[in-house]
């Protein structure tokens, strides 16, 4: 479309937009604050509408915080804060959305001319249009980038930029020698997050879980969750004593809060808005690569004499090279194999909690080692707890699967158990590790259901390494999945993104170790998986043991 058709259209849609907004504001008694904007010497006004943002407050129960708590939730939403999108249209236009085929990327001229280097840094220039072909004029978009050369088994992340105008840009290290091509992925359009943030604003409940109860002969399910609408139904009150995690039950007609015997994933309730469920198409507009206008890739020489090997300031964690995962900050990540693993562990008790993704590290441990036995508990094969012993060499590792939330099939009720209650029943020291990842289940709630959960776990982490500072802690962050419609409304890679940045920052500063799952998932070229494939797997596993074993002290 040329660009006259396009500002046509842009006078429309204000137009259009005027009329509603006016409209609403009419019907609903809504304070209306007039805000002018002159576009091409025309005078708009522009209606601002006064919204509550905390719509989902009503229904759902939040332990109180302490001052200090409290200031740092707020700094934690205030820094995770995405940029504001344009209202939309109801019902929703397509073709006024962010459109993968019609954006594109380029790759700057290395700053200062001449040709890239190892150590330098690439900068890439992204710019969104939509189906009609019109640049984007707002930002908001949900942006990936990688850096790779499958043949040399290399890749790295790219830092993407927001400019708020429709235009991006991608930074990436040049850690390597030889080809780097660059990839950029549209995960989400600005519109598709603006659905994301109402969704979870509106229905933090469109998951719902549920819980047996029995007594004898008699028997009742009824409805679960920390958000539960209000209704004249009683609730039963679960929450725990220590932690103060909130979690309720509608109580049964005929039985007793006592007789709940099961926790369980219920129902799952999709309750999109006309044509916003186009947001959300693979191959469409849903992790989409975009085409670069020019070249795609560059060819990078070797360091320069007297120059650094790499700036730390455009990577985070590491970086892919030969197939191996090589970790910045002075990690030395070493290769382990069967044997290497018994010596690292040997007289060690290793303690796993969270979701399945750290249920994969238990069941890597015990399929690599011979010697390490899994003991019968007869637990559910996706819930455990497992435990399993090496006799010989005095290794035992365990996993446990956090509280609720937690969207497994069935749970009794006796392995409900909090991440920080269990950590507080730890003695600790040096033979001790405690390992845990804790973010995919949260996804549908108001980030302050999580970020209360992590506070809470943190602070049985510091007191473990009060009284025990030889313990080992290790965390394993978010990664990148594959996306379909139901996985994106309930497990967004955007939902885990802004897990994620609150995960590092709650427990930065702290005496721990991150297992950047983000990284080393985006950074790979194998497809991304809610559980990784077993190459990525084990990359976790050989820098989990190099925290568990430094050096040659394994």
């Amino acid at each position: 479309m040329n660009t006259r058709a396009c500002i046509r259209r842009e006078y429309s849609v204000i137009v259009i937009f005027l009329a509603v907004a006016v409209s609403i504001c009419v019907l609903y008694k809504v304070d209306i604050l007039w805000i002018q904007h002159k576009v091409n010497s025309a005078t708009i006004i522009v209606p601002r509408v006064s919204t509550n943002p905390d719509v989902h407050h009503d229904f759902c129960t939040f332990q109180p915080l302490s001052p200090n708590d409290a200031l740092e939730e707020r700094l934690l939403l205030d820094s995770i804060a995405w940029p504001k999108t344009p209202l939309l249209p109801a019902p929703l236009c397509l073709e006024k959305t962010s459109d993968p085929a019609h954006s594109s990327f380029t790759i700057l001229p290395r700053r200062g001319g001449g040709q890239w280097h190892v150590g330098d840094q690439l900068e890439v220039r992204i710019k969104i249009s939509d189906f009609d072909g019109c640049p984007k004029k707002s930002g908001g978009d949900f942006l990936l980038a990688r850096l790779h050369n499958q043949k040399l088994g290399a890749g790295v992340v790219g830092q993407v930029v927001d400019h708020l105008n429709g235009s991006y840009s991608a930074v990436f290290p040049l850690p390597w020698e030889g080809d780097a091509e660059v990839e950029v992925t549209l995960v989400h359009s600005s519109e598709a997050v603006t659905v994301l943030n109402r969704l979870t604003s509106e229905q933090p409940d469109r998951i719902s879980f549920k819980s047996l109860f029995r007594s004898a002969s008699l028997s009742e399910t009824t409805i679960c969750n920390v958000c539960l609408r209000p209704t004249k139904q009683p609730l039963c009150n679960y929450t725990d004593l220590r932690t103060g995690e909130p979690w309720f039950c509608y109580k049964p007609k005929n039985l007793s809060c006592d007789a709940r015997i099961n926790h369980a994933m219920g129902n799952y309730k999709q309750n999109l808005r006309a044509n916003e469920e186009k947001l959300f198409q693979s191959r469409v507009n849903l992790k989409v690569y975009l085409q670069a206008s020019g070249p795609a890739n560059v060819t990078v020489l070797p360091t320069k004499k007297g120059q650094s090997q790499l700036k730390s300031s455009s990577v985070k964690s590491g970086y892919y090279y030969q197939g191996v995962w090589r970790a910045l900050g002075g990690t030395t990540i070493r290769q382990f194999n069967n044997s290497t693993i018994s010596q690292c562990l040997k007289g060690k008790e290793v303690h796993m909690y969270g979701d399945s993704t750290i249920r994969q590290w238990f069941e890597y441990l015990n399929a690599a080692l011979p010697d390490l036995k899994e003991f019968n508990l007869h637990s559910l094969k996706q819930v455990g707890p497992f435990m399993a012993l090496d006799y010989a060499n005095n290794i035992l590792v365990t996993y446990r699967c956090h509280g609720p939330p937690i969207r497994f099939s069935n749970v009794p009720t006796s392995e409900l158990r909090y991440i920080a209650n269990e950590i507080d029943g730890l003695t600790g020291g040096n033979n001790t590790v405690v390992v845990f990842g804790i973010w995919s289940h949260f996804s549908t709630f108001p980030m302050e259901v999580y970020i209360r959960r992590l506070q809470s776990i943190r602070r049985a982490v510091v007191r473990l390494l009060d009284r025990a500072p030889g313990t080992v802690v290790i965390i394993r962050t978010a990664n990148p999945k594959a996306l379909t419609l139901y996985e994106t409304i309930t497990n967004s890679d955007w939902y885990s993104l802004q897990r994620d940045k609150v995960l590092r920052a709650m427990f930065k500063g702290l005496n721990v170790h991150l297992i950047d799952a983000w990284e080393m998932v985006l950074a790979h070229h194998l497809p991304h998986n809610l559980h990784p494939q077993p190459p990525i797997i084990k990359t976790m596993m050989d820098l989990l043991l190099s925290y568990i074993c430094p050096k040659n002290s394994g």
